[in-house]
């Protein structure tokens, strides 16, 4: 399929990243629509209000869209699985469900490296297959399943490509930046470990453009899952540090042994799943994971697959990010 011209549906558009594509849409010339529980006032698209889980508003929302690009879905560090469970796996099954069923060709389903995640550094690593039984946290398990149902999916009538941008952030992003900024502000920003194992991110108009791309990849790349990143692997003081910088916050300067990290993170989740505590905990084990140990992936076949290069480097993001805040 091309682009221009055709109805694409996005949802999750009140985000920074699906917001960012349904403006890369918008501007390569798409009829695009967007579906989520509150408006994303994307210009020159749709709204569409609803949420996955309801299967009769998910099948009025792709109505006549030739391609799904879904990124809606519930992106919190910790909470009850049920309710993970009910958008990360069964909203993508009333979505691909709902978009077969209105003739879309092509499906880009939303992922993250998270999926293939089981606690040891990943180094230059492809993309593995998702292990729902085996990924850290209600997040990363849902998602994995949610993966595999969208990859179960692809056929000929409706070709389905798995994205799994890694670590997106940006101005105005809640997320990542968010985070590091708010706990950096509050002194609650250690380094785990060294700071030196090296770290994959990806700016957000990399991810965007990237997604856009797999609308139009070749059919040779459906029916299989692509890691994106910046391809330029940090070590993750360094990160942490040119975040603070650029966003008006401290640097961390506090180390904490990585070991003792993750066993505290292990311990906290314990706790959260045990009780009905309020709020995030302090740190969970796949954070303290995240942050104690290399994860960086090979682009290569990621590039090549879907003919996309990421166009904006970390230093020029870190740039826009200070100008930003």
């Amino acid at each position: 399929m091309t682009v221009d011209g055709s109805t694409v549906l996005v949802t999750g558009a009140s985000g920074m990243l699906g917001g960012a594509v349904a403006r890369a849409l918008v501007a390569g010339g798409a009829q695009v629509r967007t579906f989520q529980r509150r408006p994303a006032r994307v210009d020159g698209a749709r709204d569409v209000l609803g949420s996955v889980t309801d299967p009769v508003a998910t099948a009025r929302a792709v109505a006549g869209c030739d391609a799904v690009v879904h990124l809606a879905a519930r992106v919190d560090i910790t909470g009850p699985e049920d309710e993970f469970r009910r958008v990360n796996v069964e909203g993508t099954r009333h979505l691909l469900a709902a978009a077969r069923a209105a003739g879309a060709g092509r499906f880009v389903h939303v992922s993250s490296p998270s999926v293939a995640h089981v606690g040891g550094s990943l180094v230059g690593a492809p993309a593995t297959a998702a292990e729902p039984a085996l990924a850290r946290g209600p997040y990363a398990r849902t998602k994995a399943a949610g993966e595999l149902l969208a990859l179960e999916t692809d056929t000929a009538a409706m070709r389905v490509v798995v994205v799994r941008p890694h670590l997106v952030w940006g101005p105005g992003d809640t997320q990542l930046i968010g985070r590091v900024v708010a706990r950096a502000r509050a002194g609650r920003l250690p380094v785990l470990g060294s700071g030196a194992p090296l770290i994959d991110t990806t700016y957000v108009d990399n991810a965007a453009d990237a997604l856009v791309a797999a609308l139009t990849a070749p059919d040779a790349a459906c029916g299989q899952a692509y890691v994106v990143t910046n391809g330029e692997p940090r070590p993750v003081l360094e990160l942490l540090r040119a975040i603070c910088v650029a966003s008006g916050a401290p640097a961390p300067r506090v180390h904490v042994p990585g070991g003792l990290a993750r066993a505290l993170g292990a311990g906290l989740d314990a706790v959260w799943a045990r009780f009905p505590l309020a709020g995030e905990p302090p740190l969970t084990r796949f954070v303290a994971e995240q942050l104690s140990t290399a994860h960086w992936f090979d682009q290569r076949r990621t590039r090549e697959a879907l003919r996309w290069s990421p166009r904006v480097s970390l230093d020029e993001g870190f740039a826009r990010l200070a100008a930003a805040s």
